[in-house]
């Protein structure tokens, strides 16, 4: 006789898993941020600059010890502090990382000169809308954290530059769980945001020539594996 599905079901599959004592088991019980990575986070929450969290932090540790990309481009610089993390964990790698903001320019450059041993990053000033296509290398894996409505204006241009087989990840994408929400519901100055991400992912999470994932950690990533030379986003 076979048993009902109801009575053998993992009932804790239908329960939420990233609450908040789950988030902090995460940032407490994995490996911390030591020696100038540790500086640069205390430095940006003393200024109230976002780096990405500690479970961000594991995460790619992990996908660059792994993957071991070598030519990674970077939207997104802020204080350097990304680019640092994937340079430690990816010694091969060579990093373009653009960013616009004189501000987080100034300080990326002064980290850069301090903790960039191997030179391995390269920065890159100017609105990416116009740098992307000034570069002229082929990159196999990208990380986007910068303006979220404009990760659907860059992406056509980022995997035109992406390797079949590389991976892009595109950072804060939940927007604090607005993207599961009617448009109505969402703040009205969020909503270009909203708007952007929605196209995003209709784009993006059923292509036939991208492998996509959506992964809980911090304010969420979308991830995705360029499968084919040329990836139609529809319009």
């Amino acid at each position: 006789m076979v048993q009902s599905y109801s009575k053998n079901a993992n009932h804790n599959m239908r329960r939420p898993v990233v609450k908040e004592e789950v988030v902090r088991y995460m940032r407490t019980h994995q490996k911390q941020n030591d020696g100038f990575l540790a500086e640069l986070e205390a430095f940006a929450k003393k200024e109230n600059i976002p780096v990405i969290p500690r479970e961000t932090v594991a995460y790619f540790r992990f996908l660059m010890q792994t993957l071991q990309p070598k030519k990674i481009l970077e939207i997104g610089t802020a204080i350097g502090f990304s680019a640092l993390l994937m340079a430690d964990n990816a010694p091969q790698a060579q990093i373009t990382t653009i960013d616009r903001n004189e501000e987080m320019i100034g300080f990326a450059k002064d980290n850069f000169a301090k903790y960039d041993s191997r030179h391995q990053i390269t920065l890159v000033e100017g609105d990416a809308v116009d740098m992307l296509q000034t570069l002229d290398e082929t990159y196999d894996f990208v990380f986007m954290d910068s303006a979220k409505s404009k990760y659907i204006v860059f992406l056509p241009e980022i995997l035109e530059k992406l390797e079949v087989g590389g991976v892009v990840v595109m950072d804060d994408i939940f927007q604090g769980g607005d993207i599961a929400r009617p448009i109505e519901e969402v703040r009205r100055g969020q909503r270009t945001i909203y708007r952007g991400l929605q196209r995003l992912f209709d784009a993006t999470l059923d292509n036939p020539g991208l492998t996509a994932t959506l992964v809980p950690l911090g304010d969420g990533l979308l991830m995705l594996r360029k499968n084919a030379e040329h990836i139609d986003l529809g319009s």
